[in-house]
């Protein structure tokens, strides 16, 4: 499984041409692919680049201008665990971009393989992400929140990136009759694929935070946030983005998939308690999964 590669050994382009069910058909795996990751284990990458406790590392943030990605930004320059933070944004950063660790591409998403030169760090956060409305459609959608996150994990692997953090959504499943849950699960199922040494999942709920564009559901369900059971109730991106920094820098070896209700626990009490380590029960996609690698 993978991306199609060209004759001169580079991923080929996932541009609009691509969106028909062979470009999904080579990035998705099959269901019998499926079955076996979940039950089986995937040999974490050999080769991925070593790093020691106390190093100081690089990383790449995509969708650094979202609610959670402008978080994780922020957060990331003010940690002194990372010493050069690359962004790649389809336009430019809102405030003062000029932050000595900080470097800022600006990339067309659909020509994502063009700038491979840039994921040669040691950890990739991924909080891209859109709506049916900005988007248009369910198959520009789609590109953006499966397509664009699964080329650029493959071209982290590429480039023997050791950590890949993705932000997900509550209630992510292939088999769901929700599109936006099915799309997010088939991403988890395909990401979870590649031979990563550490992946960490985040499954928030709806997102509470300040908003460029604000969106008229997350302002209700912010309002109403108290009466929303436990496991559903909205998040503030704030939350979401300082658990993921947190295991950034823990950096810890295996597959970890952290609920909603853990990423509010975890950043509340400012720890990582609630995080499953290797050989815990976890799942990938909604189905159960075996162990963590």
């Amino acid at each position: 499984m993978g991306l199609k590669y060209s004759a001169e050994g580079r991923p080929a382009e996932v541009g609009p041409a691509g969106w028909g069910a062979g470009v999904f058909a080579r990035l998705l795996p099959s269901p019998a692919t499926v079955e076996s990751r979940v039950r089986g284990d995937v040999t974490p990458c050999f080769h991925a680049r070593p790093i020691g406790m106390g190093e100081h590392r690089s990383v790449l943030l995509i969708g650094a201008t979202g609610l959670v990605g402008s978080e994780c930004l922020r957060l990331l320059l003010q940690n002194d665990t990372f010493s050069r933070v690359v962004v790649l944004s389809r336009r430019p950063l809102i405030g003062d971009s000029s932050h000595p660790k900080l470097k800022t591409h600006l990339v067309d998403f659909d020509r994502l393989t063009s700038a491979a030169s840039w994921f040669a760090v040691d950890q990739i956060i991924c909080a891209l992400g859109t709506t049916m409305k900005a988007a248009g459609s369910r198959a520009r959608f789609r590109a953006v929140d499966l397509l664009y996150p699964l080329t650029a994990a493959h071209l982290g692997v590429e480039k023997r990136v050791s950590h890949f953090l993705l932000v997900s959504a509550l209630g992510a499943n292939p088999d769901s009759r929700f599109f936006y849950s099915r799309m997010k699960g088939e991403l988890e199922y395909a990401v979870a694929e590649l031979p990563y040494r550490s992946l960490t999942i985040a499954r928030p709920s709806l997102l509470v935070g300040k908003r460029e564009r604000p969106r008229l559901g997350e302002r209700v369900a912010g309002g109403l946030r108290a009466l929303f059971p436990a496991r559903y109730r909205p998040i503030h991106a704030t939350d979401v983005a300082r658990v993921l920094i947190q295991h950034a820098e823990a950096d810890g070896v295996g597959r970890r998939i952290i609920e909603s209700i853990e990423l509010r626990a975890m950043a509340t009490n400012g720890a990582s308690h609630g995080v499953a380590p290797a050989g815990s029960p976890a799942t990938i996609g909604g189905a159960p999964q075996s162990s963590l690698v």
